[in-house]
């Protein structure tokens, strides 16, 4: 794997992370439950993505 590629796959990781942990935080404040739970389930959604993406790191 080439350190363009490396770099391209550490920023798609941080950033998925990122907006787990965003969307975590957004939807301890919101209100509104219908809302919340949408945002949340975001925050679910960006999760399993930085998991399957890491585990096929893994091999």
């Amino acid at each position: 794997m080439s350190p363009k590629e490396l770099l391209y796959i550490e920023d798609a990781l941080g950033h998925a992370k990122q907006m787990q942990t965003a969307c975590t935080d957004f939807a301890s404040q919101i209100s509104d439950p219908e809302l919340k739970n949408f945002v949340s389930g975001l925050s679910g959604r960006y999760s399993e993505c930085f998991t399957q993406f890491y585990s096929l790191l893994k091999g």
